[in-house]
C-alpha cells in the first residue's frame, strides 16, 4: 500500500469524524463504531431510548458524504411494500410500473424498527444480505454502498415487537449512546439551534475519497495471528456456560473487517488484538442467546462476554 494513498484515507475518515462531532454531542468513539459500520458495510444496531440523539448521528453521517439519505419511521401498521415497494397499475397505458420504496438509497435510517410486526422488519433481510430485493418475482438490485442504521427501543417500553434473530445477525455491530454528561448537554444548549443541530451541517466529502477509503481498507494488513484470535473469540460464544446459541462466522468476518477500520482510525496500516477487544462486545452481544438465568440480568450477560474476552489468549 502507497502511503499517499494510505495518508489520504486517513485524512477523510478524519474530517468527516471532526464533521459529524460539530453536531454530535458525546462519546465521539460511537463516531467510531458508526463509521466502522459505514466504511465495511456492516449494517448498525442503535439500541436506546428516545432522545439520545440516535436519528442525529445517522443523519449527520448522510449529510457529511453527499450522498442519498431516506428514513423509514417504523409503526405497528406498516407493510413490507411500504419498505420495499409495489407495482402500481397505470390505467392509460394498461401496463404496471415499479413505485420503489425507501430501501432504494444509500443510507436507510430504519426508525424504531421494533415498533412493526416481524413480517414488516423481514422485509430487509434480503436487502440487507444480498443488496437486492424481491418484487412481485422481480429482482431489482441496491446501490453497492446500500447501508442500514436501525434505530431500537428497549424491549421494556411499550409497543415493541422482538427481532428475528436472522435479522439481528445481519447487523454487524449493536452499540447504544447513552445519556449526555452534564456538561455535554449544557454544551448541546449552546449551539446555535439545539432542536435543529443538523441545519447548517455540510458535506466535507465526495463519493471518490469514499472509495478511495475502502480501497485502502482492504490493503491493511490483518497478521495471521490476529485471524486465530478473532476466530478463537467468536469460537468460545458457541460452547461458553450460560449461552445456549453462540455467535454465527458471520461475526468473526464482521470484526475483521470492522478491525481494520479502527486501525484507520488511529492512523495505523495494521489490525492489533486491541483494535479486536474494543470492538468485540458490539460485534458478539447481540448474537448471543443466553440461558434463561441471564436473560433478564444485562449486566451478567456483560459479564460473560468479557469473560470471554479476557480468557482467550491474546497474540503477543
Amino acid at each position: 500500500m502507497r502511503s499517499e494513498d494510505f495518508n489520504k484515507a486517513f485524512e477523510t475518515y478524519s474530517k468527516i469524524k471532526k464533521n459529524i462531532l460539530t453536531v454530535f454531542k458525546g462519546d465521539p468513539f460511537n463516531i467510531d463504531l458508526l463509521l466502522s459500520g459505514y466504511f465495511t458495510n456492516g449494517h448498525i444496531l442503535l439500541e436506546d431510548y428516545p432522545g439520545t440523539g440516535k436519528t442525529t448521528l445517522a443523519k449527520a453521517l448522510a449529510l457529511s458524504i453527499q450522498t442519498d439519505f431516506k428514513r423509514i419511521q417504523f409503526t405497528p401498521d406498516l407493510l413490507p411494500t411500504d419498505i420495499t415497494g409495489v407495482n402500481v397499475f397505470n390505467v392509460k397505458d394498461q401496463n404496471f410500473y415499479l413505485q420503489k420504496g425507501p430501501v432504494f438509497t444509500n443510507i436507510l435510517l430504519a426508525d424504531e424498527i421494533n415498533r412493526t410486526t416481524s413480517r414488516t422488519q423481514s422485509a430487509l433481510l434480503e436487502a440487507m444480505e444480498e443488496k437486492q430485493v424481491t418484487i412481485d418475482g422481480t429482482i431489482y438490485p441496491l446501490s453497492d454502498d446500500f447501508f442500514v442504521v436501525s434505530t431500537l427501543n428497549p424491549a421494556e417500553l411499550q409497543g415493541t415487537y422482538p427481532l428475528p434473530e436472522s435479522q439481528i445477525d445481519r447487523f454487524a455491530l449493536r452499540f447504544s449512546l447513552g445519556y449526555l454528561s452534564k456538561k455535554e448537554e449544557v454544551e448541546m444548549l449552546e449551539m446555535k439551534n439545539p432542536s435543529k443541530p443538523l441545519a447548517e451541517l455540510s458535506s466535507c466529502s465526495t463519493r471518490d475519497e469514499i472509495l478511495q477509503v475502502r480501497a485502502v481498507l482492504d490493503e491493511i494488513t490483518v497478521h495471521d495471528d490476529i485471524k486465530d484470535f478473532i476466530v478463537e473469540l467468536v469460537r468460545r460464544t458457541r460452547s461458553y456456560d450460560g449461552i445456549l446459541i453462540g455467535a454465527s462466522p458471520r461475526a468473526s468476518i464482521a470484526l475483521q473487517k470492522l478491525s481494520k477500520v479502527l486501525a484507520l482510525s488511529e492512523n495505523k496500516q495494521f489490525v492489533t488484538p486491541d483494535h479486536v477487544i474494543k470492538l468485540a462486545p458490539f460485534v458478539l452481544g447481540h448474537r448471543l442467546i443466553f440461558d434463561q438465568f441471564v436473560n433478564d440480568e444485562e449486566t451478567k450477560q456483560i459479564d460473560i462476554i468479557d469473560n470471554i474476552i479476557k480468557e482467550t489468549p491474546v497474540p503477543k
